[in-house]
C-alpha cells in the first residue's frame, strides 16, 4: 500500500506558493504526506533558523493521507518543528523541499532556503531532495518539474538507504517544454559567483533605500559536467549535496606551517 511510507514536504516560498502544492502532489504518489512550510516567502534564507521572536503554527488542511500546516520560522525552522516536535516517534522515509520558483544550481545552494531544508531533513537521517523549476512566476508550468520530480523520487526510495550518509540531491528542472526536455543528468555543482548590484532609491521622505540584484558569473562556461550545462542544454541537473565543508586539500600545507 502506498500509506505505509511517510512523506515529508517543506519549501521556502511560502505554504500558498504553487510549486509547494506541487511537490505536495508528487509526494502523495509514494506515500501519506505530513508538510509545513512557512507562512511568507522566506527565499534566500539557507539554513538560518529563529531564535528571538516566538513561532506560531496552525493547521492549513487535513485529510487522509495528507496534514499541512503553515509556521512562522524559516525553511529549516519548519524542518525541525516537524522532526523534533510534530513527527516524533514516526519514522520519515523522505524529505522533499520545494518545488522552488526559480533555479538552485551552482552557488544558490549556499543561499538557497529550499536546499538549507533538504540538507536540514538529511541531519534526521532521510534521504533528502530539494526540488527546482527555473521559472519565478509565481503561476509557472510545473507539468515536467512534476514529472521529472516524481521519476527521481521512485529512483530514490527503490535505491533505499545506503551505507553512507543520507543522500541528499539538489535537483533543478529547465523551464522548457517537457517534451523538449532531454533526460535527467547527474552533475556537479558549477563554480562561479553572483555579482551583485544595489541600486539607491529614494523615498517619499527622500531616505535612501537600496534594492538588491546582479547576474550570476560562471567560472566553468566550457565544462560539460555542471549543473549549469545541463540546464542550459535542457536536461534535468542532479546534483548529489555534502554537507562536510573541511577543504581537505589545505591540510596538509596547513599541518607544515601551523602544526
Amino acid at each position: 500500500m502506498k500509506n505505509e511510507r511517510l512523506i515529508f514536504v517543506t519549501n521556502d516560498d511560502g505554504v500558498e506558493a504553487k510549486g509547494f502544492w506541487a511537490a505536495i502532489e508528487v509526494a502523495r504518489k509514494f506515500g501519506s504526506v505530513f508538510a509545513v512550510a512557512p507562512r511568507t516567502v522566506q527565499s534566500g534564507k539557507s539554513q538560518s533558523i529563529t531564535l528571538y521572536d516566538p513561532l506560531f503554527l496552525d493547521e492549513v488542511r487535513r485529510e487522509e493521507g495528507l496534514e499541512v500546516y503553515s509556521f512562522t520560522g524559516t525553511p529549516t525552522d519548519c524542518v525541525k518543528i516537524a522532526f523534533d516536535n510534530l513527527l516524533v516517534g514516526r519514522k520519515v522515509d523522505l524529505v522533499l523541499s520545494g518545488i522552488n520558483h526559480g533555479s538552485n544550481s551552482a552557488i544558490n545552494v549556499l543561499y538557497s532556503g529550499t536546499m538549507g531544508a533538504a540538507i536540514e531533513g538529511s541531519f534526521y537521517g532521510c534521504p533528502s531532495i530539494g526540488l527546482s523549476l527555473t521559472d519565478h512566476d509565481l503561476d509557472a508550468d510545473f507539468t515536467a518539474a512534476k514529472h521529472f520530480s516524481q521519476e527521481i523520487v521512485a529512483a530514490v526510495l527503490e535505491a533505499g538507504e545506503t551505507n553512507e550518509l543520507p543522500l541528499c540531491l539538489n535537483v533543478n528542472v529547465p523551464n522548457i517544454p517537457q517534451e523538449q526536455i532531454r533526460g535527467i543528468r547527474t552533475s556537479r555543482q558549477c563554480r562561479g559567483m553572483w555579482r551583485e548590484e544595489f541600486f539607491r532609491h529614494e523615498d517619499p521622505r527622500g531616505k535612501p533605500y537600496y534594492w538588491l540584484t546582479g547576474a550570476y558569473d560562471n567560472y566553468e562556461i566550457e565544462s560539460t559536467d555542471t549543473d549549469e550545462w545541463a540546464l542550459a542544454n535542457g536536461y534535468v541537473s542532479v546534483v548529489p549535496v555534502q554537507v562536510d565543508m573541511t577543504s581537505y586539500r589545505h591540510m596538509e600545507h596547513l599541518k607544515k606551517i601551523l602544526g
